[in-house]
């Protein structure tokens, strides 16, 4: 049965559910599929020793019938920067090398909640502050597509996991592409939630203060119907109404008819490949194909994002970084001994930062008063696909770019808290995959997935 690990999460539920497909014969298969594939990728860091031992117990329950949840059965993996209960949370960092929660996070006790079988533990940056899964604890991920290449971060180990079948979905979190960027990189799905719609308690870096703009847990997953299915499961029901009925709400393609999408594939910050261009051009006709109206349009307040994204969010995280590490910056890696250092020398002010802060109220109004009348927008996720493993530049029509600036297109969205999905909708001369992000209005989260299945839909470059 080896063909099981190739079922997506809303068929394993539907055939569980059917007693068609048993939950043990299913973690053996992904158990068996693991052992097999994980060394070679490095995507799982953490397995959960009774995932079979609960695929036994739910398979018992599916035997006494009555009521199970959406998930029953489902084997799902975790970013590591996710608390899971008598399960090993380490955030990628030797500070964190023992650390065992005593509870779950809230999206994981909503996923156990809808029988969700927890497998494991995926990869991540260290305290997930790189685009890239890479920590001086379990060292680097690999791409499935090419193992000289990452997988993206700081969600890639979830995202390589999940396109080598060795996982049928799961949940990353996102504050500068980390659900986006790996699946763009890996060939996946990913949905990057309006801010605030999912619980960020239990997240280690921390989703306070100036973060708690712009970060967000969503699903990630090889079809967008699961992407529908993980975040039903997982979207903060105490929303008020005005708020909870259109996240919730299911939106089919026929009422994408005659709605305008902006789509742009230049941001005014990074240039991007021909093959990108390519891989918009081929999305935003899929669209049009599909009744809507293509509006090529650089929106309000999209140039100003990545800038507003380094003086709201760049020293977020230092305080944080600071705390976990103080007497023991010897254990820190690279990457966060980088941004320590650099974090001593910066300076802004709190006029500075406050300054920053209105602007970027400005411009979401702006930005929302535009999509009022074009509710969509179609964009690049990145300048490039997979880059090599320890890049720190990447050359796009003759200009050389610093990781963090290729992914301006990202950082954007985190900055205005408008919810995204990602959906592959190219390939590179490689053979790379090459993402597309599709942006909503705050809460429209239904018609950005529905206008991601209609790529999905018409793509011959998925996995």
């Amino acid at each position: 049965m080896a063909e099981l690990i190739h079922e997506t999460v809303t068929d394993l539920a539907k055939l569980i559910r059917r007693h068609e497909v048993s939950p043990v014969e299913l973690m053996r298969s992904l158990l068996g599929h693991i052992e097999s594939t994980n060394p070679r990728l490095n995507a799982i860091v953490t397995l959960n020793p009774d995932a079979l031992e609960q695929a036994r117990a739910a398979e018992a329950a599916v035997a006494r019938g009555g009521e199970m949840g959406p998930l029953y059965g489902v084997p799902l993996t975790v970013k590591d920067t996710i608390s899971t209960a008598d399960l090993r949370t380490t955030s990628g960092s030797k500070r964190r090398a023992v650390h065992i929660p005593s509870e779950d996070a809230v999206v994981v006790a909503r996923l156990k909640a809808a029988g969700a079988v927890i497998l494991g533990k995926t990869n991540t940056s260290e305290l997930a502050m790189a685009y890239d899964a890479d920590n001086p604890l379990f060292g680097r991920t690999n791409n499935p597509h090419d193992l000289t290449r990452t997988s993206g971060g700081s969600s890639g180990g979830e995202a390589a996991a999940i396109a080598s079948f060795m996982s049928s979905g799961g949940i990353g979190s996102d504050l500068m592409g980390s659900l986006r960027v790996p699946a763009h990189f890996c060939g996946i799905a990913s949905l990057k939630p309006t801010t605030g719609v999912v619980p960020m308690t239990g997240h280690t870096p921390e989703a306070v203060g100036p973060y708690s703009l712009g970060a967000a847990i969503g699903p990630m997953a090889r079809t967008v119907a699961d992407l529908e299915l993980l975040f039903s499961v997982i979207v903060d029901p105490t929303l008020p109404c005005s708020l909870s009925a259109p996240v919730a709400r299911r939106v089919s393609r026929d009422e994408l008819r005659g709605l305008q999408v902006a789509v742009y594939a230049d941001d005014e910050c990074s240039p991007v490949t021909a093959e990108t261009i390519a891989a918009v051009q081929n999305a935003a006709l899929t669209l049009k194909d599909a009744g809507m109206e293509i509006v090529e349009e650089l929106p309000p307040g999209i140039s100003r994002g990545p800038g507003l994204w380094t003086e709201l969010f760049s020293r977020g995280g230092v305080s944080q970084l600071r705390r976990l590490y103080a007497g023991h910056e010897d254990e820190a890696g690279g990457i966060v001994r980088a941004i320590l250092r650099k974090a001593e020398t910066a300076e802004q002010s709190l006029d500075d930062y406050l300054d920053a802060w209105v602007e970027r109220d400005r411009l979401r109004a702006e930005l929302l008063e535009f999509m009022e009348t074009v509710p969509l927008l179609l964009c690049p996720v990145g300048s490039a696909p997979a880059f090599t493993h320890g890049a720190r530049t990447v050359e796009v029509k003759g200009r050389s770019l610093s990781i963090f600036e290729s992914f301006s297109y990202c950082q954007t969205f985190n900055v205005y808290g408008l919810p995204v999905a990602c959906v592959t909708a190219g390939r590179s001369a490689e053979g790379l995959p090459i993402g597309v992000q599709i942006v909503g209005r705050p809460y429209a989260e239904a018609q950005v997935l529905a206008a991601a299945s209609t790529i999905e839909a018409a793509g011959s470059w998925c996995l």
